[in-house]
C-alpha cells in the first residue's frame, strides 16, 4: 500500500478560525490525521496548538472568553507600529506552549508570514513556535509586526492566505484546505448603478468632555473608545479598526481565489460562516460547530479520496 501523507492547510479570517478547531475535532475523530500542518494567520494559531498537544488548551481558552474578555486582552499601543502591542495574548502563548520549538514538533509544521518592504512569503518552520504564530497573525495596523532573524514580518495572509503550496511543497500527496471567508466576500460581485444618496451623519453620544482624571480613576471613556474602534458605534457604522479587518479581508479573499485556482487542493472544507463578524471571538462555541458540520460534509469524499491514494504506488503517481 502506497504512502499518503496528508496535508492541512488552515486559512486566515481572524475570529471565524476558531472554526478550524472544529475541522481538526471531526478529522480526528473520523480517524483522519495530517501529517503535515501549514497555517496562516488565525491557522497559524490553531495549527500549532494542534501539533504542539495543546488543541485542547486552546479550545477551553476560546469558550471561555466574553466580549468583555476579549476588550482586557487589547492592550492599546498609540506609539507603536501597530495599534496593539499583543502582549498579552502572547503572554498566553508561552504561558501554554512553554518554549517549543517547530524542531520538536512531531509533525511538519509551517506558519507563514509576509516581510515588510520585501513583500516575500516566508514560511516560518524553524525557532521558537510562538515567535512564528506571532508573526503570521501580525495584522498590518492592528498588531506590533515581529522581527524574525533580521526579517521584520506580519500577517501571512497578504501573500498566501490558505497555504495549499505549503503543504505540496513539504511532500503532501493529499491535502485539504479550510477557507473561512467563502461566505463572505468570496461571492463579490459589480454593482454597477447605485444612487448616491447620503445617510444621515453619525452624531456623537452626549458625553462630558473626557478629562484624563477621569480616564485615570474608572477607564471607562477608554473601554467605550475600545468597544466602538471594535465592535462598531451605536449606529451600526463600524469603528476604525473593523474597516481595517474588513479591507484585509476582502483582500485576503481575492488572494485566496488566485492560489487557489493555481494550485487547488484536493478537497476544500468551507464552514458556513455569514453570521460571524471578524471579531466574534467570544462565540467559540458556534463557530466550533461550524468547523465540525462542514468537515462532516466532506468527511466521506476524503475517506474514499484518501484511500484511493494510498492504493496506487508513489512511484505510478510519479510516472503518470
Amino acid at each position: 500500500m502506497g504512502d499518503c501523507k496528508i496535508g492541512l492547510a488552515l486559512g486566515g479570517g481572524s475570529a471565524r478560525g476558531w472554526a478550524h478547531i472544529g475541522v481538526l475535532r471531526a478529522l480526528n475523530a473520523a480517524g483522519i490525521y495530517p501529517d503535515i500542518i501549514a497555517g496562516t494567520s488565525i491557522g497559524a494559531v490553531v495549527g500549532g496548538c494542534y501539533v504542539a498537544g495543546q488543541l485542547g488548551a486552546l479550545e477551553q481558552f476560546a469558550r471561555e472568553l466574553t466580549r468583555r474578555k476579549v476588550l482586557g486582552f487589547l492592550d492599546i499601543n498609540f506609539s507603536g507600529s501597530g495599534l496593539i502591542n499583543g502582549q498579552r495574548l502572547c503572554d498566553i502563548l508561552e504561558d501554554t506552549l512553554k518554549g517549543v520549538s517547530i524542531e520538536d514538533l512531531s509533525k511538519r509544521y509551517v506558519a507563514v508570514a509576509t516581510e515588510i518592504g520585501t513583500g516575500h512569503e516566508i514560511w516560518l518552520s524553524r525557532g521558537k513556535l510562538v515567535d512564528a504564530m506571532r508573526a503570521s497573525y501580525a495584522l498590518p495596523g492592528i498588531f506590533r509586526p515581529v522581527a524574525i532573524n533580521g526579517r521584520w514580518l506580519f500577517d501571512g495572509a497578504l501573500v498566501n492566505p490558505i497555504p495549499v503550496s505549503v503543504c505540496r511543497a513539504l511532500g503532501a500527496r493529499y491535502v485539504i484546505a479550510v477557507n473561512l471567508a467563502s461566505d463572505t466576500s468570496g461571492r463579490g460581485t459589480v454593482v454597477a448603478h447605485m444612487e448616491a444618496a447620503s445617510e444621515p451623519q453619525y452624531q456623537p453620544e452626549s458625553e462630558p468632555e473626557p478629562q484624563s482624571g477621569v480616564i485615570a480613576r474608572n477607564g471607562r471613556a477608554m473601554k467605550k473608545l475600545l468597544q466602538r474602534q471594535f465592535f462598531g458605534r451605536t449606529d451600526n457604522g463600524p469603528g476604525i479598526s473593523r474597516v481595517m479587518i474588513e479591507a484585509f479581508n476582502i483582500v485576503q479573499d481575492r488572494i485566496s481565489r488566485s492560489r487557489l485556482a493555481g494550485d487547488p487542493p484536493d478537497i476544500i472544507i468551507q464552514p458556513r460562516l455569514p453570521a460571524f463578524g471578524l471579531f466574534d471571538f467570544h462565540r467559540a462555541e458556534a463557530l466550533i460547530e461550524c468547523g465540525i458540520t462542514a468537515t462532516k460534509r466532506e468527511i466521506d469524499d476524503i475517506k474514499i479520496e484518501i484511500g484511493a491514494r494510498r492504493s496506487v504506488s508513489p512511484a505510478l503517481v510519479r510516472m503518470a
